[in-house]
């Protein structure tokens, strides 16, 4: 089984308009409710493909109740801990003619009790299934909380895979997670250098391999993506045509795309090719992506091996 875990979840509220005027009443032009957060999108794209997983995290109040009810209509499974006190967080962007605006909520305040009990989850976790962390980690969990979740699982093999930026990913890699997914900005900014080529990925991708990842997924935007798997070899992807309407959750959707292609063909350069054009698919969508549209990308994508 594949589990997701989305600490701080939220409801994403976006809305469209001309023009923001501050100090004066804004009429939207559109609206729409989305259950957010980095690791449910891993679960809805992975739900688009058809692979079988279930959603953790923490959820409280009516907006918790929205998004775990939001995620059984696709019919995604969740097993998450409902905490006593609290709201899960509204998320609010704005999009306008020219610009886009966005006004996150800080989220419930999590107990040690209930920190327990996902723990308690995690206990039944085997070599067998695969585990996402995914995102931020709420003000009110420790900042060491994903490497104190890697600790606890290291002796059960788990396939642990990490999408978080900066020191939540440097601090994990000493427990040699199964794959990790940072951006070339992110990279920029955890060596504190300026990436001008695809040889200066490749060397500070092969750091982070040397520090303990095993398989190292770096997107690159509109370049494409580069994946320095575990056995040494590089592969590198396109990026289909489209237009972007939607950067939130690209990189999510990639993720899930490499874990349905490598779990299907067993294969890292199918991996890389479903995980690209998943990605692609839920930035060229308003929402992310749709099992047809990936399908219709799919053939877009070239894999190449450097």
């Amino acid at each position: 089984m594949i589990y997701t875990v989305t600490l701080n979840p939220s409801i994403d509220y976006v809305v469209n308009m001309d023009q923001l005027t501050e100090g004066a009443v804004n009429r939207v032009s559109t609206e729409h409710f989305y259950a957010g957060g980095k690791g449910i999108n891993v679960s809805q794209i992975l739900n688009q493909h058809e692979v079988d997983n279930v959603a953790l995290g923490f959820i409280s109040g009516f907006t918790g109740d929205f998004i775990k009810g939001s995620l059984h209509e696709k019919g995604i499974k969740t097993d998450f801990i409902q905490l006593k006190e609290g709201y899960s967080r509204i998320n609010m962007k704005v999009k306008t003619l020219s610009d886009e605006t966005e006004i996150n909520g800080s989220g419930p305040k999590i107990s040690n009790e209930e920190i327990e009990k996902l723990y308690q989850k995690l206990d039944g976790l085997t070599s067998e299934d695969t585990l996402v962390l995914a995102g931020s980690i709420p003000a009110s969990l420790p900042d060491d909380f994903y490497e104190q979740i890697m600790k606890y699982v290291e002796a059960k093999n788990v396939k642990v895979i990490v999408d978080a930026t900066k020191n939540l990913l440097l601090n994990v890699l000493k427990y040699r997670p199964f794959l990790i997914k940072p951006n070339h900005h992110e990279i920029a900014e955890m060596f504190n250098v300026t990436i001008s080529s695809t040889e200066d990925l490749l060397h500070y991708g092969n750091q982070l391999k040397e520090m303990g990842a095993q398989n190292v997924l770096i997107s690159m935007g509109g370049d494409g993506a580069i994946l320095i798997s575990e056995t040494g070899e590089i592969y590198r992807s396109n990026v289909p045509k489209g237009t972007v309407k939607n950067s939130v959750g690209a990189g999510d959707s990639m993720v899930a795309g490499f874990i349905a292609g490598y779990q299907k063909h067993h294969s890292y350069e199918e991996a890389l090719r479903l995980g690209a054009a998943s990605g692609s698919a839920t930035a060229f969508s308003s929402d992310v992506a749709t099992r047809e549209y990936i399908d219709e990308l799919v053939s877009e994508i070239n894999v190449t091996k450097l």
